[in-house]
């Protein structure tokens, strides 16, 4: 019995190892909360479309036609260091259509769970720039993009107007 003793430690150790849960829904994404100038949340009246620019040139469609939306989420590239989103709103009463472009900066790093799991990128957002055609502004909330989905990580403030 006493000689079973460290085979049984060894198979106990053994399986605690590697009972290590990946995430299920390792998806990386930011979201964005669309405000009034007051600082109360805002409903788009306008239908808006995101595409980025892919790194061969050609342009993806992320978000397609939302409309009456106040929060959204989009992902983020992994190792590239600036996302660049192409924001386009629509409105068919006044023939509005207005685009803007969203240049955000990171730093990518990867987040590692256990050698079962693959590795994901986190990132750290450093720098938002934007054009002004539609947006008004847009500002950084919280710049840590985890796997985290209930934190507002940008705020996007539409011109008045809308």
């Amino acid at each position: 019995m006493i000689k079973r003793i460290p085979y049984l430690l060894l198979v106990v150790l053994m399986t605690a190892c590697s009972s290590i849960d990946c995430p299920v829904d390792a998806t990386v994404t930011t979201q964005y909360q669309i405000k009034n100038s007051d600082g109360t949340e805002h409903t788009l009246s306008d239908t808006m479309t995101v595409t980025s620019v892919r790194s061969d040139g050609k342009d993806t469609i992320l978000y397609n036609k939302g409309i009456g939306i106040s929060k959204f989420t989009l992902p983020v590239s992994y190792t590239h260091p600036e996302d660049v989103l192409v924001f386009q709103f629509d409105n068919s009463n006044n023939n509005l259509h207005i685009t803007d472009t969203l240049w955000i900066k990171k730093y990518d790093y990867p987040h590692f769970e256990s050698v079962d799991c693959n590795t994901t990128y986190f990132h750290t957002i450093t720098d938002v720039k934007y054009t002004c055609n539609y947006i008004d502004s847009i500002v950084i909330n919280n710049s840590s993009v985890t796997y985290d989905s209930q934190t507002v990580h940008l705020y996007l403030y539409p011109k008045s107007n809308d």
